[in-house]
C-alpha cells in the first residue's frame, strides 16, 4: 500500500489535524494488516517529523505518533518515507492554494535547487521511483528519509 493522503497543517486545530493524519491512516491501515499481514506499508510522512511525539511542533508530534503506530502493526514491512520539499511534475497540481502558487512561482527554481541540493527538494517522480524500490526490494530502514529517497530512486531507474 502506498498510503500518500495528507493535509496541510496550517490553520488547523490540533483535534482535526489528528483525525486526518492518524486517526484516517491507521483505520486503513489497520484494515489492510488485518487482511492482508504479507503486504509491504509505505506511509508518506514529511521532514521534521517528530517521533518522540514531545516536540513544539503539532504537525510534527501527530505525524510521529502515526509513524509510531504503524511501526507496531503486524506488515511484512513498514516505511516511513520523509521527504522535504516535493516539486510536482507532469502536471500535477496542489490542491492547497498556498502551496499551489508557491509552486507556480517557484517552479523554475526548485528544479534548479533539486539539482544543486537533491536533500532538500524533491521530485514525485523520485518519491514514486523510490517507493516501487522499496516495495520491490526494501530499504534499509523503516523510516527512510530524503537524502534515502534519492537512493532508493536512483536503484530503480
Amino acid at each position: 500500500c502506498f498510503f500518500c493522503l495528507g493535509v496541510s497543517s496550517a490553520g488547523m486545530k490540533e483535534a482535526r489535524y489528528t483525525h486526518l493524519t492518524y486517526d484516517l491512516t491507521l483505520v486503513a491501515a489497520s484494515t489492510l494488516a488485518r487482511l492482508n499481514p504479507q503486504m509491504t506499508f509505505i506511509y508518506v510522512s514529511g521532514a521534521g517529523t517528530d517521533s518522540s511525539e514531545a516536540g513544539k511542533s503539532m504537525w510534527a508530534r501527530v505525524k510521529g505518533k502515526t509513524e509510531n503506530a504503524l511501526l507496531r502493526l503486524p506488515f511484512k514491512a513498514v516505511y516511513l518515507f520523509r521527504p522535504g520539499i516535493i516539486q510536482p511534475l507532469h502536471g500535477v497540481r496542489s490542491k492547497t492554494p498556498l502551496y499551489q502558487s508557491f509552486y507556480s512561482m517557484l517552479g523554475p527554481v526548485l528544479s534548479f535547487v533539486r539539482r544543486l541540493k537533491p536533500d532538500w527538494v524533491v521530485s514525485t517522480e523520485t518519491v514514486g521511483r523510490a517507493m516501487l524500490q522499496a516495495v520491490s526490494q526494501g530499504a534499509p530502514q523503516p523510516v527512510v528519509e530524503q537524502a534515502q529517497i534519492n537512493r532508493l530512486a536512483a536503484e530503480r531507474r
